[in-house]
């Protein structure tokens, strides 16, 4: 199938097929003789997993890890656990500083009275060194 299909069937943009394909995420598929690239149906699983596992958080490099743990019929899935606990981590050390962040920002504006006048925390607290 022509990447337009294989877009709309795996719902991965042609753009970031591209692009995985580029980084090695999914192997460069056979041409057509008209130089369309021809995915095959294991191509399109193969994007959704991506898809999936980018939904999830899950960086370039650990989706590289999912994928080859995907394709071993032998893997321990404790290697799979350990990756999903570790991205989960990584989530929750993130949602705590948005959440710090959050805090300060209504904290400057709860101290900027948002009149006409340009005196502002908000900007002064940008603005400081």
């Amino acid at each position: 199938m022509k990447i337009g299909t294989a877009a709309a069937a795996s719902g991965v943009s042609q753009r970031m097929i591209r692009h995985y394909e580029a980084i090695g995420l999914i192997p460069r598929p056979s041409r057509l003789d008209s130089n369309y690239r021809d995915y095959a149906p294991g191509d399109v699983n193969r994007l959704r997993f991506i898809a999936n596992a980018r939904d999830l958080g899950f960086a370039t490099e650990e989706i590289a890890e999912l994928l080859a743990l995907w394709s071993d019929e032998g893997r321990a899935s404790a290697e799979v656990k350990k990756l999903a606990l570790a991205r989960a981590d990584a989530l929750h050390a993130k949602a705590r500083k948005l959440d710090a962040m959050r805090a300060a920002l209504l904290e400057l504006a709860g101290r900027c009275t948002g009149g006409d006048r340009p005196d502002c925390p908000i900007i002064d607290e940008l603005s400081s060194g």
